[in-house]
């Protein structure tokens, strides 16, 4: 696969862009099959409350597969055709179909999850599920557990650590970080598939630049997936942006976050990957008291529209002491407790000589 990468890629981009020519396509083709089918939803944002298609991630998660079914025998014809290669490398090609069978499981339950319209604690467990034919490829092709230790901790943890079963855990939660931290920042029109678009091109642009480093084959790899998804995405992105024509659902969420955790895992940069979901981040950390129910918090905040001006505001969720749960009066308790003696310990010492 790394002989001849030119080929390959240039052949995955003519793909990936017939792949954007038939989500632009499909999408309005399907919108009445999808209305029919009562897969719609009201723009709470829009004065006018007109049935919107909803999972409409499905068809661009679709055409991305389709157009990577295709792909599957380009990056190993030099082993088909001109018999060049000595051995069949069978380790890449177990890493290509097991990462589109985690992403597929992932597009199934997202549809999955549209349709029935799951709860949280399951949404957290499907990505999980989904995830285990991504940690088999890792651990028959690569099996290496051991990271490099920072410097700040080198004194007292070594240069390396194997960190064994642990490793594994963090790329199955990675796993489920990246599905649902799609999922988490949206409700506004195009933000999901926007999002999504910006770390794609992101990770583009990384993959090509590391092409003369070390890791070649991994920057490759990633590319197979990237390119496909970022122009199928741009399809669909083109219907979601405002004024939304239809919605992506929580399917493309899941398909989203799922692609780049496969090549996230698989590329050997999955701690580059978290730099660019430094907004993800800050909104899963602004999202933890609703998630835990630290607090009552309404299960969608999205900004409120003002009628009278036509424009989104910010909203708010009010709620009284009492409607607590027991752990968030204690939580505030002890930060109630925190600040006070904050105040009299170090804030103090501004006004007074103590």
């Amino acid at each position: 696969m790394a002989a001849w990468p030119a080929v390959p890629l240039l052949i995955n981009l003519g793909g990936s862009l017939l792949g954007f020519v038939a989500t632009l396509t499909l999408i309005p083709a399907f919108k009445d099959h999808f209305l029919a089918a009562r897969l719609f939803g009201e723009d709470l944002n829009k004065a006018s409350r007109h049935p919107v298609p909803e999972a409409q991630g499905v068809i661009s998660g679709a055409v991305f597969l389709i157009t990577l079914f295709c792909f599957i025998p380009v990056p190993f014809l030099r082993c088909f055709v001109e018999e060049q290669c000595a051995a069949f490398p069978y380790d890449e090609f177990v890493e290509l179909i097991g990462s589109l069978l985690a992403i597929c499981c992932m597009i199934f339950l997202g549809f999955a999850d549209d349709v029935l319209n799951l709860r949280w604690r399951h949404k957290l467990l499907l990505p999980t599920m989904a995830s285990l034919p991504l940690l088999m490829v890792y651990f028959t092709n690569f099996g290496n557990t051991t990271i490099v230790v920072p410097k700040p901790f080198r004194v007292l943890l070594g240069m390396h650590l194997d960190l064994g079963i642990l490793y594994y855990v963090y790329m199955g939660m990675l796993a489920v970080f990246c599905t649902n931290a799609i999922n988490i920042l949206a409700g506004i029109n195009g933000i999901e598939a926007g999002q999504s678009l910006v770390i794609a091109a992101s990770i583009i642009v990384f993959n090509t630049v590391e092409l003369n480093g070390d890791y070649r084959d991994d920057h490759i790899f990633s590319l197979y997936f990237m390119i496909p998804f970022f122009f199928t995405t741009l399809g669909l992105f083109y219907h979601n942006w405002y004024p939304s024509r239809v919605f992506v659902g929580d399917t493309f969420c899941y398909f989203a976050g799922m692609t780049f955790a496969v090549v996230g895992i698989l590329g050997h940069f999955s701690k580059t990957m978290l730099l660019f979901f430094i907004p993800q981040v800050l909104n899963f950390l602004y999202s933890l008291p609703q998630l835990f129910h630290i607090i009552p918090c309404p299960r969608h905040r999205l900004p409120r529209l003002n009628p009278s001006t036509g424009k989104l505001e910010m909203s708010y969720s009010k709620f009284k002491t009492k409607s607590l749960s027991a752990l968030g009066t204690n939580i505030l308790k002890v930060l109630g407790s925190t600040i006070a003696f904050s105040i009299r310990y170090q804030l103090v010492r501004l006004f007074y000589d103590v």
